[in-house]
């Protein structure tokens, strides 16, 4: 596993930190620690990390429940370490395609309105393997566009009805060109590998559609929703039916992860 996560770091240094020559840290105040706070309630933590070296320079409190060391003393390599090993080459592959969509795709003006997620499997200090969505987006780049500060938020979304996924969706935070689920195989970015069709996918769905697909996401099943939603197991899984053709999807786990790289579904509890 060591041997597998000193790949990943490797290829990250080989593609950032040979860009970024210079140490500079990212100017934190206390009006952004108490941004932050608000970005990571519940079970989900956040830091910033320096490009330069890989370090963290800022680390929220909440990580020490998902790691069994002080936050003060949490180093990159101590997050990488809770990933499961089944998935380690997949976030290797996942790491490839963002460097390569920020590096080599995206004009040098738009890397910063650009945030990056996919989720991913880890198992916590206790042991319990949890579900996280992982989301990232530059706070600074280079001249030359190269990322050089990256902002990061970890979500445990392990209540909802969502597995790891080999795809990264990238979505412009200005709410322009999005690139939802991209294929990771090659481990280069191709945007003819997207949905087609996704920036609107949210409106696809009729308010009644996304209560459904809420409640879908939580693991109630047609007869459970019925109740909550005081209407037929028929019509629900009616519903469900046409829910899953707008979508291009197979099954419901697959929806459920469209919608939450979609933002139709929150992170957190709905």
């Amino acid at each position: 596993m060591q041997t597998e996560l000193k790949k990943i770091s490797d290829y990250w240094k080989e593609i950032y930190s040979s860009q970024v020559k210079e140490y500079r840290p990212f100017e934190i105040s206390e009006d952004f620690k108490r941004f932050a706070s608000l970005l990571a309630p519940g079970n989900s933590y956040l830091y910033i990390v320096n490009l330069h070296n890989f370090e963290l320079e800022y680390v929220s409190d909440s990580v020490e429940r998902f790691v069994s060391k002080d936050a003060s003393d949490i180093e990159l390599n101590d997050l990488l370490q809770t990933v499961i090993p089944e998935e380690i080459e997949i976030i290797n592959l996942k790491s490839k395609v963002i460097s390569d969509f920020y590096i080599s795709f995206l004009d040098k003006e738009k890397v910063l309105i650009y945030k990056n997620m996919f989720t991913y499997r880890m198992k916590d200090a206790g042991g319990h393997t949890r579900t996280m969505l992982y989301q990232a987006f530059p706070l600074s780049v280079l001249e030359n566009g190269t990322p050089e500060h990256v902002f990061c938020i970890q979500t445990d979304v392990s209540h909802l009805k969502v597995t790891s996924t080999n795809t990264v969706s990238f979505l412009n935070i200005n709410g322009g060109k999005c690139y939802f689920n991209i294929d990771i195989s090659k481990g280069k970015f191709d945007p003819a590998s997207c949905d087609e069709g996704s920036n609107d996918f949210s409106e696809l769905l009729t308010e009644r559609e996304k209560q459904i697909v809420i409640r879908l996401s939580r693991g109630l099943n047609a007869e459970q929703i019925a109740d909550d939603l005081k209407l037929s197991h028929h019509t629900i899984k009616t519903h469900r039916r046409n829910i899953l053709q707008k979508s291009g999807c197979t099954n419901t786990t697959e929806l459920v992860v469209k919608c939450l790289t979609n933002g139709i579904i929150s992170p957190s509890l709905n």
